[in-house]
């Protein structure tokens, strides 16, 4: 079983209506370093005494080593009556909850030779990609990649983080930031704002199979959604990259 440790909530702020970005340090005084697109897992108990956990990737902007005391930083969705909803709800600054890792293989890989990253996402689907911008800045800068952002919200409200991916997208070239509001679009839209849901956006991209890996994140039926189209435009199954996020009560 692998061992659980305690982490104690520093800052909590509302990145939107029913999404929460949580900040913590481990309450043990260890480091809890990550790959970019790693999870980790919280364990709590049902009011009924079982027991039960829920994942969270990883939001941190990992750009270096990180040590004892530095944020471990995550995004919650709140779900009415969700049993973790009320558990983070009701955890005050300098509560702790119990927490298991970090896990998971939804990373960059340093042997991929691909020209261009495609990175899908709705909801918090979206948090892996903040993780893994300084790792994204080095590889434009490097190996002279292009990067795209295709996030999915349903209005202007909704779209968390998206201030960090408008700042990464001006201060590096090599990265676009796509937008796609299904519900209603912001009332002065940036030209790179689509509305629609990221499935419909895909063709204007001109998925590559030679040239292309790219990286599914969020609602299951999107992520299915992308997966089949991506296969119709030729990526080879190994470069279509995914994990599901399902909103658990």
């Amino acid at each position: 079983m692998p061992a659980h440790f305690p982490l104690k909530l520093t800052a909590r702020r509302m990145l939107a209506p029913s999404v929460a970005h949580l900040s913590f340090v481990r309450d043990d005084g260890a480091p809890l370093d990550y790959i970019p697109g790693q999870f980790i897992q919280v364990h709590f108990h049902y009011p009924d005494g079982t027991t039960t956990k829920r994942s969270y990737s990883l939001a941190t902007i990992h750009d270096h080593a990180l040590g004892p005391g530095e944020a471990v930083e995550i995004a919650v969705s709140y779900v009415a009556g969700g049993a973790a909803t009320a558990l983070f709800e009701g955890l005050p600054e300098g509560g702790t909850i119990e927490a298991s890792g970090p896990y998971g293989r939804f990373c960059l890989m340093p042997n991929d030779a691909n020209r261009r990253y495609l990175l899908i996402a709705t909801g918090t689907g979206v948090t892996p990609y903040r993780a893994m911008l300084p790792q994204l800045a080095q590889q434009i800068r490097e190996r002279g990649i292009e990067v795209v952002l295709l996030f999915g919200a349903r209005s202007p409200a909704e779209l968390i983080y998206g201030e960090d991916f408008l700042a990464f997208a001006r201060e590096n070239p090599g990265f676009r930031f796509i937008p796609c509001f299904s519900r209603e679009l912001p009332a002065e839209p940036l030209p790179e704002m689509r509305q629609g849901y990221v499935q419909t956006a895909l063709e204007a991209l001109a998925p590559d199979p030679e040239g292309d890996i790219a990286y599914l994140c969020g609602n299951p039926n999107m992520v299915d959604a992308c997966f089949e189209a991506l296969k119709g435009f030729g990526l080879p199954v190994p470069h279509i990259r995914r994990e599901k996020y399902v909103s658990s009560r």
